[in-house]
């Protein structure tokens, strides 16, 4: 017979490293912020049995930030769990997906108005149908006469060494939300798109479509905040465990594609932008996103941040241009800027 004496230590001993890596071990609902028009209404999250708990104190300490990092890579999917969302005195049921993960999308049987609105979802024991843990999700519905901008993340605006694994590795494992740094000028360009031709005491949707992962979400969100940029809808990359964490932001680049082409389709009657960057398949991807959505598209923006792919790029930047999208391959934001405002863009 097991020594059960011995099975009790070890499992005290495991809960307190746990607990001194400060890590729920309790099952937990994530939802992230999800989109929608008059007929349709997209929300997404993920169920988890072991997940990091919201960092509250942030360090110069290297070894602090690592570590900070690594936790958000401690994560147990809690797959066949079930998500209730009620909406409109309707109630949608989920069972989730092997990496945890959920997807609502519905009819909201109503129209809604511009603006954000909350959703209260329960996480369900998959047998007793006892909740776990409840949490409130956000979707958001534009004006149909708003620019919608999707923009790429990582050396789109928050400088990353995407293509220089090594130098990647070493910020994300050193740097953290606050340390991290976007380029220069870009905050004034977005905020100023956020605002173009936009109505009155509005702004436009800002979608941020990135093969970083989903655990990485309030790591994102709360480097955005710092720096103001513009509220909006994050789309990442699939979940990963501990053991993936040298593998961060090598997601497969197709899916980036569907995203974005998703998106495009809720909002057929709006105008979209697309901001990128050089380091890995942003123009290819915006290239056949232009050829597929005739006249759905305004503007290209690629960032420059490869030399070795400079030639490639233009040469996708050509295609884009004689498909009659305007486009700009820039090297600093003040150039980006400049050219907003030469098409009209920007008042």
């Amino acid at each position: 017979m097991p020594d059960r004496s011995k099975t009790s230590f070890i499992l005290k001993i495991k809960r307190k490293i746990l607990q001194w890596l400060k890590l729920r071990t309790t099952p937990a609902i994530k939802a992230y912020n999800g989109y929608g028009n008059a007929e349709h209404c997209v929300l997404f999250g993920h169920a988890l049995l072991l997940s990091p708990l919201q960092r509250k104190r942030f360090h110069r300490n290297a070894l602090i930030n690592t570590l900070a990092l690594l936790r958000l890579f401690m994560v147990k999917p809690f797959p066949a769990a079930i998500v209730k969302m009620q909406w409109n005195g309707v109630e949608h049921h989920y069972t989730t997906e092997s990496d945890g993960f959920f997807r609502f999308e519905w009819n909201p049987g109503r129209v809604l108005s511009p603006g954000w609105h909350s959703v209260r979802i329960e996480l369900l024991d998959p047998v007793s149908r006892e909740v776990l843990d409840t949490t409130a999700g956000s979707i958001f519905i534009p004006f149909s006469n708003q620019f919608a901008f999707v923009s790429d993340i990582d050396d789109t605006f928050l400088v990353s060494h995407s293509s220089n694994v090594r130098k990647r590795l070493y910020v994300i494992l050193t740097k953290n939300a606050d340390s991290r740094k976007p380029f220069e000028g870009v905050v004034q360009h977005y905020q100023l798109l956020a605002g173009a031709h936009a109505p009155e005491n509005t702004k436009n949707p800002f979608f941020y479509v990135s093969s970083s992962e989903w655990n990485l979400y309030n790591y994102i969100r709360r480097f955005c905040k710092n720096h103001d940029m513009p509220d909006g809808i994050y789309l990442l990359g699939q979940i990963k465990r501990l053991q993936e964490v040298f593998k961060t932001g090598q997601n497969k680049h197709a899916t980036k594609f569907m995203r974005i082409a998703r998106l495009l389709e809720a909002y057929p009657h709006q105008v979209f932008v697309l901001l990128g960057d050089d380091s890995q398949e942003d123009p290819n991807i915006y290239a056949s996103l232009v050829a597929h959505f005739k006249n759905r598209i305004f503007c290209v923006y690629i960032r420059q941040i490869a030399p070795k792919h400079a030639a490639a790029t233009r040469a996708k930047m050509k295609e884009i241009e004689n498909a009659g999208v305007h486009c700009c391959y820039f090297a600093h934001s003040s150039e980006a800027v400049a050219h907003s405002r030469m098409i009209g863009l920007l008042g």
